[in-house]
């Protein structure tokens, strides 16, 4: 269970009401890597403009997650490389909700995160079948004009608990990651008291944003659970992109060979 000073503070919204806003499937992303004392002082400023998502009485909820990616990691190292069109895929299951989705999410020309989803079977998580194989290559079709051939594979499991923080006037979205633990390779945990904040809104500057600022917290650059896994787990041979946030999470990989998919060092396509 998340701590209960997270999440009383706020007044309750269903999953009906949230679904009746406007649906952030195109945003603009901040993620912020916050300690637990400074999101204690948060809190009064984000109750004063969100509302938390309550579902059966329960206000955080635990989400798995597994990402694909080819055998060359092309979406981590697109990544890496700051490139502007790369993707995720990923299938995410809503542990208490039992609920399952192929996400695909893609960057657009202007910075802009597209999310499109796919109702999946719970028993088909960690798989890719072929409607979520045709599912991903629509999505990125779609979007780049190109078709998507690569093969893709499952290369991380993660878990982590989720509080979703909901504007209480337009769609601006909130949500707070806690408890997250990397599954692979024996296992990798953030430190309790560092949550990862990401923020949803139409431009980037939403409400949330700006009480972050006013208790000096800025955006942190690379800071992709996927690409974060990736390098603390040791799955990639290079990571110097991500060693700033990763020093900030307290993950910075040991000094050891860091083996990629399969038992290989991962090289760029």
């Amino acid at each position: 269970m998340t701590t209960p000073w997270l999440t009383t503070p706020f007044r309750p919204i269903g999953l009906d009401a949230l679904n009746a806003k406007a649906a952030m499937l195109e945003r603009l992303d901040r993620k912020y890597v916050v300690h637990a004392s400074v999101l204690r002082a948060m809190l009064g400023d984000l109750a004063d403009a969100f509302d938390i998502l309550e579902i059966d009485g329960r206000r955080s909820f635990t989400y798995e997650t597994c990402y694909f990616d080819d055998a060359n990691l092309r979406s981590y190292f697109d990544h890496h490389q700051g490139r502007r069109q790369r993707m995720k895929v990923r299938v995410r299951r809503y542990v208490e909700a039992a609920l399952c989705y192929v996400e695909v999410k893609l960057k657009d020309r202007r910075g802009i995160t597209v999310k499109k989803r796919l109702a999946y079977p719970l028993h088909k998580y960690g798989t890719l079948d072929a409607a979520a194989l045709a599912h991903v290559r629509r999505s990125h079709e779609a979007l780049y004009g190109r078709p998507f051939e690569r093969a893709l594979e499952p290369v991380l499991h993660m878990s982590y608990r989720r509080t979703t923080l909901v504007a209480k006037a337009g769609s601006e979205r909130v949500t707070i990651d806690s408890r997250i633990r990397f599954a692979d390779r024996g296992g990798v945990a953030l430190d309790g008291d560092l949550f990862i904040v990401e923020t949803k809104s139409a431009h980037g500057h939403g409400v949330a944003d700006a009480i972050l600022r006013r208790h000096h917290q800025h955006p942190t650059s690379g800071c992709s659970k996927y690409c974060v896994g990736m390098s603390a787990t040791g799955s990639v041979d290079r990571c110097n992109r991500f060693r700033p946030v990763l020093a900030r999470l307290g993950m910075l990989p040991a000094a050891r060979p860091a083996f990629g998919v399969g038992g290989a060092v991962a090289r760029q396509p």
